[in-house]
């Protein structure tokens, strides 16, 4: 279903064109979203602007896109949800899966900025806009380690030994950060027995399944090193803790969280609201100063402090960034869960 915002004409008195346009306005629209400081962001950034804009409620649906894309497969045909945010990969699953929207690109004021990188298609579909990039690099603690590691070598390290943590396939960066290391390691896509072989070998303390859980493991010391996303790490850098980030190397990988409206919502003119204040200069630059994702549009002005801590750098941009085939990614999603589980969590 494709939904638009449809404009009527009529010669009747305007107090009979619009009543009806009031009545059906919506009094809430549900949107499913990450939680934490992702969560805050968007709360501050699109859903209150959006609510003050046209008096609709927003109603946070709270949850991994794992977790949102397993809700929207089991209320298909009925949803609750009007709107979901999910990352990259997830996103490519759930229309995959039937459970998204065509969405009316041309409806959306602020979809001329875009970033061609940014709007994902099935064909003639538009499934997703991008809300945002961001990376997966590598944090550390500062007080435990006065040099910014080099290489992602550093996560086999046995001075850290017991206390690194890399995410696992419950969280969206998990299969594509195998893939990653497999790319840096020389080995073929078609054969990751050597990387896998490596990752038995990592002697870590947690396999997170949320960026929120990477975090707090930094912060109690838990872990020491580690892959994280640059939202959660500067936000504990912000927050005065002794952490660092830094690309190694070998670089890093990223994606992006995605907005999509739900198959068979009631409010897909709300739908489209929405994400037209999403995708406005204004929410871009909060985004950016509240989480440090790199912007979707092309029309945001950063100041250098914020730039310097975006995913593709100060003076980077969209075209940086290693970002995958994501149909290649989720070709061996199943299978690289199925071996994970056997072969590195003991």
């Amino acid at each position: 279903m494709k939904y638009s915002t449809v404009l009527l004409t009529t010669s009747l008195p305007a107090i009979f064109v619009f009543a009806p346009l009031a009545a059906a306005q919506p009094q809430s629209l549900t949107v499913a979203w990450y939680g934490g400081n992702w969560g805050d962001a968007f709360q501050s950034c699109v859903a209150t602007p959006f609510t003050e804009a046209t008096g609709i409620a927003v109603v946070p649906d709270i949850g991994t896109s794992t977790t949102t894309l397993s809700k929207l497969q089991q209320q298909a045909g009925a949803p609750v949800i009007d709107v979901a945010y999910m990352d990259g990969g997830i996103s490519e699953l759930a229309e995959e899966a039937g459970v998204l929207a065509d969405i009316d690109i041309e409806s959306i004021p602020n979809a001329a900025n875009l970033a061609d990188a940014a709007t994902y298609r099935n064909g003639d579909k538009v499934y997703a806009v991008g809300n945002g990039y961001y990376s997966l690099g590598m944090t550390y603690n500062t007080d435990e380690i006065s040099e910014a590691p080099a290489s992602w070598d550093a996560l086999w390290d046995e001075h850290y030994a017991g206390a690194v943590t890399i995410p696992s396939p419950s969280n969206s960066a998990g299969i594509p950060f195998i893939f990653f290391l497999n790319q840096i390691m020389g080995d073929t896509p078609d054969d990751m027995s050597a990387t896998i072989e490596r990752l038995r070998e990592l002697d870590a303390a947690l396999f997170f399944d949320s960026s929120g859980a990477a975090s707090n493991a930094f912060q109690s010391g838990e872990v020491i090193l580690g892959a994280h996303f640059n939202v959660g790490a500067w936000a504990l850098i912000d927050s005065g803790l002794p952490i660092g980030f830094t690309v190694p190397e070998e670089g890093v990988w990223a994606t992006d969280a995605r907005l999509h409206i739900v198959e068979g919502t009631q409010n897909g003119d709300a739908a489209l609201q929405f994400i037209d204040t999403a995708l406005g200069a204004e929410a871009g630059l909060c985004l950016a100063e509240r989480l440090y994702v790199g912007p979707a549009v092309t029309n945001v002005d950063l100041t250098e402090e914020v730039s310097r801590k975006l995913p593709w750098g100060e003076t980077g941009s969209i075209d940086d960034l290693m970002l995958f085939d994501w149909n290649e990614v989720n070709a061996r999603r199943s299978d690289l869960t199925e071996t994970w589980n056997r072969e590195v969590v003991r």
